[in-house]
């Protein structure tokens, strides 16, 4: 739960220092872009759980 937390967290952070630096974000700015980053992410942490219960 912290985990997650403190990942939103940097996020809206990285997000905000961006905005206000004028630095483009790094994220792509459509929603097909948006949701393959999800997907990605959603890969890697379903990826992690599954080593985790195999090795574990």
């Amino acid at each position: 739960m912290m985990d997650s937390a403190l990942g939103i967290f940097m996020g809206l952070m990285i997000g905000a220092g961006c905005r206000w630096f004028d630095i483009p974000l790094p994220a792509p700015p459509k929603l097909v872009g948006a949701l393959l980053v999800v997907a990605m992410t959603l890969g890697f942490i379903g990826a992690t759980w599954m080593i985790e219960g195999i090795a574990g």
